[in-house]
């Protein structure tokens, strides 16, 4: 084919407007050489955009998934299909790029998990890993790691590896110990895997790797979907420190800065349902909020009037707090809030008994965008709230 005829055809299938490149070229030859890397650039620009709809699609997803939403998991589910058509690395096992520890983010949960699946993987406040070793051809293995922290250990369950096509790693368990900090010898783990025969074995299939290496998704034996990373996103390592109770308000500082979003104090961004992931209360935080630190907490912002409605749950299910409030924008950063009232409410609210609290102060909104927001009071509070509805 002529160069002009793929700059006529080629490069007007790239190109979204449909013929952008060569109406910006005015239809002069375009080396096939240059073609194919404007091709590879659209091709990861394409896979950054669906990795960091999938990444905002896991931002505040507890337990890794056994905590979900519906909504939650049909974003996941939808990142992770428009990741898996657009394909990734195209061999993926025989790329560099799947060597490594990667940090398990969001699994399914079929019934036919494995038992380290559903005694460990929706736990929080543990981290779990996988490290893939293909490079020596020698010594394949393939290692799940489950940190329970720093002052209690981990559990390490190894298997042997073979890399059975582009995509697929054949594995067979043969060895698991946990290895506490607290004891100068190994635990061995309780399962004869030589005794399992072919229930010791499985297999992986990697359905995408991204381009720059820092995410994967992968498919097992037993039907469960695994999303994992090398790095974490800003958002995620904050999440993270919050499970873990390790230097949150410096993560947070570091978050902060990040801030996108020139007027978080509008309702276009801010409206919404919001779950209360994290506080510190101030020393002057009243009695009210001191009381219901640490409890199931939500916020929705009306999107037409700014109103405020807090709810706690006392007892899920039974009893509950609704407390409302008015609030207005006073600068682009900050809104005024005046509470109105509370209740507490039996039964989803069948039973209400109204509560005297008033009271007006501000909230700073120091981080926001599409998932996540970091607000500060002015009794000098500190909230973390990631957002609980389908707004995405």
């Amino acid at each position: 084919m002529a160069q002009s005829g793929v700059c006529g055809i080629e490069r007007a299938r790239l190109w979204r407007d449909g013929g952008g490149v060569c109406a910006s070229l005015k239809n002069r030859p375009w080396p096939l050489s240059r073609l194919r890397r404007f091709k590879i650039s659209l091709v990861v620009a394409a896979a950054a955009t669906g990795e960091e709809a999938l990444i905002d699609a896991l931002v505040g997803v507890g337990g890794r998934g056994r905590s979900a939403s519906q909504e939650q998991l049909k974003a996941i589910a939808n990142a992770v299909t428009a990741l898996e058509s657009e394909g990734g690395i195209e061999e993926p096992t025989k790329s560099e790029l799947i060597e490594g520890v990667w940090r398990l983010m969001y699994t399914t949960r079929p019934s036919t998990a494995s038992p380290i699946q559903r005694t460990f993987v929706g736990v929080d406040a543990f981290t779990v890993f996988q490290d893939i070793k293909l490079s020596d051809r020698s010594d394949q293995r393939v290692s799940n790691i489950v940190k329970f922290s720093e002052k209690i250990g981990e559990l390490k369950v190894e298997a042997e590896a073979s890399v059975a096509s582009s995509k697929r790693i054949n594995f067979r368990f043969d060895r698991a110990a946990f290895s506490f900090s607290f004891l100068p010898f190994k635990v061995p783990y309780p399962v004869p895997f030589r005794l399992l025969g072919d229930e010791a074995k499985g297999w992986l299939d990697t359905t995408y790797l991204s381009p720059s290496g820092n995410i994967r998704i992968s498919r097992g034996n037993k039907g469960t979907t695994f999303v994992l990373q090398k790095t974490l996103d800003p958002r995620q390592r904050l999440l993270a420190a919050i499970s873990s109770k390790k230097d949150v308000e410096k993560v947070i500082e570091e978050l902060v800065e990040l801030n996108s979003t020139e007027s978080p104090a509008e309702l276009d961004a801010l409206a919404g349902k919001w779950k209360l992931v994290w506080s510190s209360q101030g020393s002057d935080a009243n009695w009210l909020q001191k009381l219901t630190s640490g409890l199931p907490s939500w916020q929705i912002v009306k999107a037409a009037s700014g109103d405020l409605e807090n709810l706690v749950e006392l007892l899920p299910g039974f009893l509950s707090l609704k407390a409302r409030a008015t609030s207005e924008a006073t600068s682009k950063t900050r809104r005024h809030v005046r509470i109105q009232g509370a209740a507490v409410q039996l039964l989803g609210g069948s039973v209400s008994v109204p509560l005297n609290i008033e009271g007006a102060g501000y909230v700073e909104l120091t981080y926001l965008d599409k998932r996540m927001r970091i607000s500060r009071g002015n009794r000098g509070s500190t909230f973390v709230h990631v957002r609980d509805d389908d707004q995405n």
